[in-house]
């Protein structure tokens, strides 16, 4: 059996609306193993969103831990879960959240040059990525003049290009037409399948399900595994995806 990557261990969350106290998460436990496409369902304010905010570091929780790898990152100051999600986790968002005065071969390199990283190696890197999600001729382009199914595929490209275990993903098909989404998915399953990665999708569209190892819906801030652990890596047939 392999070991879980994520560990959330009675975790809860609430949130303050004028004079009421509403509880997003309750009391959630929950093992995500390394390799595993989980998928996150529930209807918009259900706290998908918060979750993956809370296993990224970017939100905390009221009570509770939250492991990554062997990391309690509950426990971490802000600056160390900065540098933590920056090497370990790699984030897709429905609204992109490209930098605009960037061009998108400087938007996939920049966390990496941040990092570290050689400019020259970050580049062929950011190259290779742009190929792979079929916008090889659009390094020197600017966000705005990208559609958004292109912009969504750049946010995937940014988000693997430090080769992060953990990828979170929220709501990324949610923004973009039914082909533009598709497509979207098929990088997403591509890339992270390919070599074994943690993918975590928050989403209110059943049609993912199939698709995934394992199912959560979350409700009343309950956490309910509406599908049993299938085969990792499962065999799927999705759309090809072309270069723009």
């Amino acid at each position: 059996m392999t070991s879980p990557l994520v560990r959330i261990m009675g975790v809860s969350k609430t949130y303050t609306e004028g004079t009421r106290r509403r509880p997003v998460l309750d009391n959630a436990t929950l093992e995500i193993t390394e390799g595993e496409f989980f998928v996150l369902l529930g209807k918009s304010g259900s706290g998908k969103s918060t979750l993956l905010n809370l296993i990224s570091g970017i939100d905390h929780p009221e009570s509770g831990h939250i492991f990554v790898d062997q990391t309690n990152i509950t426990t971490l100051s802000e600056q160390q879960q900065t540098l933590f999600r920056r090497d370990n986790i790699g984030i897709v968002f429905q609204f992109f959240n490209l930098i605009p005065t960037l061009t998108v071969l400087e938007n996939i390199t920049l966390p990496r040059e941040l990092a570290g990283m050689n400019r020259r190696l970050a580049e062929t890197k950011a190259r290779a990525l742009l190929e792979r999600v079929g916008l090889a001729n659009r390094a020197d382009t600017f966000p705005d003049k990208l559609s958004g199914g292109e912009q969504q595929r750049v946010a995937i490209a940014r988000a693997l290009a430090h080769e992060p275990r953990l990828v979170l993903a929220d709501e990324p098909t949610g923004n973009l037409d039914e082909e533009n989404g598709a497509l979207v998915l098929t990088l997403l399953l591509e890339l992270t399948r390919a070599v074994g990665k943690t993918l975590i999708m928050a989403t209110h569209n059943p049609e993912i399900v199939p698709l995934a190892d394992r199912v959560a819906r979350i409700q009343d801030g309950h956490l309910h595994i509406t599908a049993q652990p299938l085969p990792l890596h499962q065999s799927v047939t999705l759309a090809p995806v072309e270069s723009a």
